[in-house]
């Protein structure tokens, strides 16, 4: 094959290849636009309120939250205790709300929540174990409700001790949003 041919030969693959995304994009298009955060239930119908998965599409804001904990509800226990900042339960919906303040802040609700992690101290009323149930009650009035239905992946961690003495509960959360 001579110089020429050669050099035609590798313009028409240069052509070609810059040209499939532009066209890749527009069927997707004219497909219709597929949603950027997509959730994948867990197996089997099970309606525990998490989802196994979640994927972010290209084109979505990743927002990146630091935990968040409870604030102190009763002000006349002892400061750093259990008591200062209630039980598990209390403590959840204190830091999901927290929660749900800083992503409003950012323009975000809680259904913009794809992933969260949840750190928990053991109970010292529930012999140190954790008490996910508590947890579980604060976190189902946030999450796979008839209001906010949507369910992020989630983690639930038991851990030797938060940084604010008397903290059983903090939360992180990654959400995401189309641009």
């Amino acid at each position: 094959m001579n110089y020429g041919r050669k050099l035609i030969l590798a313009a028409s693959l240069v052509a070609m290849v810059s040209s499939t995304p532009a066209a890749l994009g527009a069927d997707s298009k004219k497909a219709g636009d597929h949603q950027r955060v997509e959730r994948l239930p867990l197996p089997d119908g099970n309606e525990f309120p998490i989802s196994s998965a979640v994927t972010v599409r290209a084109g979505t804001d990743t927002y990146f939250l630091s935990g968040a904990l409870a604030p102190v509800i009763n002000k006349d226990a002892p400061k750093g205790s259990v008591a200062a900042y209630g039980d598990t339960e209390t403590q959840t919906v204190g830091a999901l709300n927290a929660v749900k303040g800083t992503l409003a802040r950012l323009g975000l609700t809680m259904s913009d929540v794809v992933k969260m992690t949840v750190f928990l101290v053991g109970d010292p009323a529930k012999d140190n174990k954790m008490d996910f149930g508590g947890m579980m009650a604060g976190y189902k009035q946030f999450f796979g409700t008839a209001e906010q239905p949507n369910k992020p992946s989630r983690s639930a961690v038991q851990v030797a001790a938060l940084a604010a003495p008397g903290a059983l509960v903090e939360i992180e959360v990654i959400a995401a949003k189309s641009r």
